[in-house]
């Protein structure tokens, strides 16, 4: 039944359509009450956008702050107002006789832990309003700068006054601000013109299935072969496997302590802060959890039937 199709679907978003539109697709090709994404991508980007179908969207928290893979192209010479290809033209100077090891040099500079200046055109919002919205009223807003990581940062080619790269990064990085401020270390200006999500929350582009092969495929039941189930999906977390009186707790939401669920139980490492997913003995995902403050008992993150 279509009400029981409960995952994650790993889609290849098209340019030109928002992330919203991107997951009514789907939610209309799979014919399900509730489809969410587990972070925007801008119109022109393409690439990995995560859409949790029905229960799946309780577990969009845990890939919000993953780490996130891409491939850009920087075009220097041009600076935007919106810092991509998108905005309008703010200011252009002579691109310099670059060395591949000139631009490396520069790029390298941006490498680790640093603090980077959200765009004055971006979703996050300042009083409830986007700040892209505002800035298109003439009232941009400047949000104070937030520490990123830049795990990896490769020159693929070069082809002056453009410079294909990838970086690997951590979540809430702007690629777009990336490109200007390498423009600006040139001290030529640069803007990202092509943007690429290659991975994202353990998935990569090459399990991502593009809307229009959804919407071709006839059978419903086809299509729910593309959904990644909900335990799959958080094979990253520390999971316990609960017999039937533990599964009754938790289905009445009745406290568990560390008598129900061991520390010496817990497959795949030491349960101390973070999340922690509960199977049953076929492997089915019925909760998560997290250490409730002291030590001794948890909070129920999500359950599920």
């Amino acid at each position: 039944m279509r009400s029981e199709l409960n995952g994650i679907i790993v889609l290849d978003k098209p340019a030109g359509i928002t992330s919203a539109k991107a997951v009514a697709e789907v939610k209309r090709s799979l014919g399900a009450a509730k489809v969410g994404h587990t972070g925007t991508l801008d119109p022109f980007a393409t690439g990995v956008l995560l859409c949790c179908v029905n229960q799946a969207t309780r577990l969009a928290r845990f890939f919000l702050h993953g780490d996130k893979r891409y491939e850009a192209l920087l075009r220097l010479g041009v600076a935007t107002d919106t810092q991509d290809a998108t905005g309008q033209v703010v200011s252009q100077a002579p691109v310099p006789e670059l060395t591949e090891a000139q631009l490396r040099e520069v790029f390298d500079r941006f490498l680790g832990p640093q603090w980077q200046q959200p765009p004055v055109y971006a979703a996050l919002k300042h009083q409830g309003t986007p700040l892209y919205k505002l800035a298109r009223q003439g009232r941009p807003v400047q949000k104070p700068a937030r520490p990123i990581v830049i795990a990896e940062l490769r020159i693929v080619h070069i082809a002056l006054p453009e410079v294909r790269f990838e970086v690997s990064c951590s979540a809430g990085t702007y690629v777009r601000s990336l490109c200007a401020d390498i423009g600006a270390a040139l001290g030529c200006g640069g803007h990202l013109a092509e943007l690429r999500r290659t991975a994202c929350g353990g998935f990569t582009i090459a399990e991502a299935v593009r809307p229009e092969t959804l919407r071709a495929m006839a059978d419903a039941q086809e299509r729910a072969q593309l959904l990644v189930p909900m335990e799959t999906v958080l094979q990253h977390l520390p999971t316990f496997q609960a017999d039937e009186t533990v599964l009754e707790r938790v289905a009445h939401g009745q406290a568990l302590t560390l008598i129900q669920v061991p520390e010496a139980a817990i497959q795949g490492g030491p349960h101390l802060d973070g999340p922690l997913k509960v199977v049953d003995a076929q492997g089915r995902l019925r909760a998560v959890l997290e250490r409730a403050p002291g030590g001794g008992t948890y909070n129920y993150c999500c359950v599920f039937s």
